[in-house]
């Protein structure tokens, strides 16, 4: 995994060898030339959908800049590249939300601030298009997943006694949390190190919905 700014020096370095200018590769893809800018000066961190579209400008490996990047560790990387027969690849860019909020979970396309592979065959996923990533926001969870990793949630809108799920609280941003009911109470329970996070306890006079299932994370290094 390299920094931010060794990952901006090695983004600029290419660009300079396809003898492009930032506003050449603005007018080429959907990165603007300020935001490049201040990735290859190591300021801002190169989202997934970033590096996806620098891939294609640049004609690199996506998935080694993703490596590069720390989105995926090396195991990860070698798995995808070479555990899986070619004619039995199957790598799904499964979105990412920052957040889910308003009540109704809105999966529209404008919604996405990137997408992450997972490999369906490595992963036992039967239906990749029903999973989603959403960035963690928080300690409440670090012993499971850590802040700012992505938990990588399978769409549900009901889960088992002790699982962990994604619930929207009042129709309010979306939490993570291990689920439990009993009769009309509904407990949502903290997996942290912080033990100023306390249990959470609703009766049915407040809204509660489940919008999907942990099913596993990817953290960067």
């Amino acid at each position: 995994m390299l920094t931010n700014k060794e990952l901006g020096e090695f983004l600029e370095n290419i660009r300079k060898q396809k003898k492009l200018t930032l506003r050449q590769v603005d007018y080429l893809s959907d990165v603007s030339f300020s935001h490049l800018s201040m990735i290859e000066k190591g300021s801002r961190k190169a989202l997934p959908l970033t590096l996806k579209e620098l891939s294609k400008v640049y004609n690199i490996d996506y998935i080694d800049l993703l490596e590069k990047a720390g989105y995926i560790d090396l195991a990860e990387k070698e798995k995808i590249e070479k555990n899986t027969p070619k004619d039995n690849k199957k790598i799904y860019m499964c979105p990412v939300y920052g957040e889910i909020s308003a009540g109704q979970p809105n999966w529209a396309e404008e919604n996405i601030e990137g997408r992450l592979p997972i490999d369906i065959n490595l992963m036992n996923i039967v239906n990749p298009e029903e999973h989603f990533f959403l960035r963690v926001n928080g300690e409440s969870m670090n012993k499971i997943v850590k802040n700012g990793a992505f938990a990588l949630i399978h769409k549900q809108d009901t889960v088992n006694n002790g699982e962990i799920a994604v619930v929207l609280v009042n129709g309010y941003n979306a939490t993570l949390k291990r689920f439990s009911k009993e009769g009309d109470i509904i407990v949502l329970t903290p997996e942290s190190t912080d033990e100023s996070i306390k249990q959470q306890i609703y009766t049915k006079d407040t809204p509660i919905k489940v919008i999907g299932k942990y099913v596993g994370k990817m953290e960067l290094n």
